[in-house]
């Protein structure tokens, strides 16, 4: 069953020790963000006396693959399919009242100052500010009433003000709509939702598909929601924090520098600006803050980029196996697809319908089935022993990659695809792995090797 609130999913990390609770005073200026990186794909951290705050600061729930599975009550080898579902088949919500709503235990409409009421950290050295980094940013289509969900950065730039990048996807076309006509796009923040909530505002959808609705499917059983108090925008009613605002039209201010997913500072420049109109939370709130280029970060990105790559890649290549956007590539920019190859040819397919599914995507590699592609030793070892470059490899020039890149010309650039599998006409002891026979089945305990030995063939 997955875990349907942010502190359920808090305490359950904490009764399985998979969470560090800090008790001492610590610094929102950097010190929260190293202890976070510290334990970075390891363990979950909560700090209970940000400086400066009573309420206390939360981070890396969920930086492993096998913890967002788990949360989502799956095996980690059914994640990405079980994501896929939720996107198909999304459920919708449930309209609770604002009494039945936690979330609206305590509300602020006036004299509204983010600083003085949440514990937002500065992370990077040349961040420029205070950034809030795990709020969905909600907003709704008029036409529709259906809504969207999606986490961008936004800096906190005056009491009631923010900064927020907006990327040329769903959020930013409601946005130009709604500016063309002369007036802001309302919008609301939800921070510390379960982490069906979470993974699933990362959704890569047709537009008009309500994250909120996948996040109903992937638990299960329909979300929760409950109107704002000042925008025409529904929210996660058990969410620990929600910021309410508009989008203001033809309003750009500075933004930035902001350290981002591939290890470097997004540049400052003029953004799109959030004015704040009210601040409601749980009377004993938690703030949960995403450390940038963390593992929590990357997976949540990646996971479900996975299963869209999943699905693009199986209308050319239906053998298709697994896929992976790995964390060395930043979750973004590498994938590595296992196929069972039936004909010549699919290797490159499955490398185009890559390119084809996100212009992020800048290398893929291809390996066949029998190699395990979460498993960097071993693609390597594909690359090594089952890739000739001027007959394997696929180069496209001039394509339109990801601006955050920055070996690329604003975001223009060049994509490579590795085709790593076998020939079909290849003698197949040639390319037989080496085994030892009943290295599988060893009693490593009779020489005296423990049973948590780790060895290879």
């Amino acid at each position: 069953m997955a875990f349907l609130s942010f502190r359920a999913w808090l305490e359950h990390l904490r009764e399985t020790d998979r969470l560090v609770d800090v008790e001492v005073e610590v610094s929102l200026r950097y010190e929260v963000a190293a202890i976070a990186k510290r334990l970075d794909g390891r363990k979950a951290v909560m700090f209970h006396r940000p400086a400066g705050s009573s309420v206390p600061v939360a981070s890396g729930l969920v930086s492993q693959r096998r913890w967002i599975a788990e949360a989502l009550g799956c095996a980690p080898d059914d994640l990405v399919h079980r994501f896929r579902e939720a996107c198909e088949q999304p459920m919708p919500v449930a309209h609770v009242s604002e009494g039945d709503a936690p979330v609206y235990q305590r509300v602020q409409t006036e004299g509204i100052d983010l600083l003085k009421t949440l514990p937002i950290p500065t992370h990077h050295e040349h961040d420029a500010g205070p950034y809030v980094t795990a709020g969905l940013v909600i907003v709704r289509d008029p036409a529709t009433r259906k809504q969207n969900v999606a986490i961008h950065r936004l800096q906190v730039t005056g009491p009631d003000r923010m900064g927020v990048l907006l990327l040329p996807r769903h959020t930013l076309h409601l946005f130009r709509q709604a500016e063309a006509a002369g007036r802001p796009l309302e919008c609301a923040v939800a921070i510390g939702v379960d982490p069906a909530t979470l993974i699933a505002s990362q959704a890569s959808t047709p537009f008009g598909v309500d994250e909120l609705e996948i996040a109903s499917a992937l638990r299960r059983q329909p979300l929760p929601v409950v109107r704002c108090r000042t925008v025409d925008v529904d929210v996660p009613a058990e969410a620990e924090i929600v910021i309410e605002g508009r989008i203001l039209p033809h309003v750009r201010e500075p933004e930035g520098p902001f350290g981002e997913f591939p290890r470097y500072y997004g540049p400052r420049s003029d953004k799109h600006v959030i004015e704040v109109t009210a601040v409601s939370m749980r009377d004993d709130p938690v703030y949960h803050t995403i450390v940038p280029a963390g593992y929590e970060h990357l997976l949540l990105g990646g996971i479900p980029r996975e299963a869209s790559l999943f699905e693009t890649v199986r209308q050319l290549v239906p053998t298709v196996r697994a896929v992976h956007m790995t964390p060395g590539g930043s979750c973004r920019y590498h994938a590595v697809i296992a196929i069972r190859k039936t004909e010549e040819g699919q290797g490159k397919n499955a490398i185009l319908a890559a390119f084809a599914n996100s212009f992020d995507i800048k290398h893929v590699v291809v390996v066949d089935e029998d190699v395990d592609i979460y498993n960097p030793e071993e693609v390597e070892w594909a690359i090594a022993t089952r890739f000739q470059a001027d007959r394997d490899l696929v180069l496209v020039e001039q394509t339109q990659g990801s601006k955050l890149d920055p070996s690329t010309d604003d975001g223009l650039g060049s994509k490579m695809g590795l085709d790593c599998t076998v020939p079909l006409n290849a003698d197949p002891f040639r390319f037989r792995r080496i085994t030892i026979p009943g290295f599988g089945e060893m009693d490593w305990s009779r020489y005296g090797l423990t049973d948590s030995f780790e060895g290879k063939e």
